[in-house]
């Protein structure tokens, strides 16, 4: 599966993890020369405390398109070390 947003594999991987219908790559796959730094936190009730970073690609950026959780809960181990994208970002085969 390919994560693409604006014309650019993100993230590429045959090793998916579908969690709440959410696609989670491993975050090796992440091409990190397109990702930039997020303020934004999130929290979920049972995963835990989600960092997030943005998209830069093309000349332009979308921001708070990718989260992930750095020490998820016990109960969410199939999401560590994992990412997940947000609105604008499409998952292909």
């Amino acid at each position: 599966m390919r994560a693409i947003w604006n014309g650019t594999v993100i993230a590429e991987s045959d090793d998916i993890e579908v969690v709440e219908g959410n696609h989670y790559f491993p975050a090796a796959s992440l091409k990190r020369e397109f990702t930039t730094f997020s303020n934004h936190r999130s929290s979920c009730p049972w995963k835990g405390q989600a960092q997030w970073l943005s998209l830069f690609a093309n000349g332009e950026m979308l921001p708070d398109a990718i989260w992930f959780y750095p020490e998820p809960s016990d109960a969410a181990m199939a999401v560590k070390d994992r990412v997940a994208f947000a609105r604008g970002v499409s998952i292909v085969e």
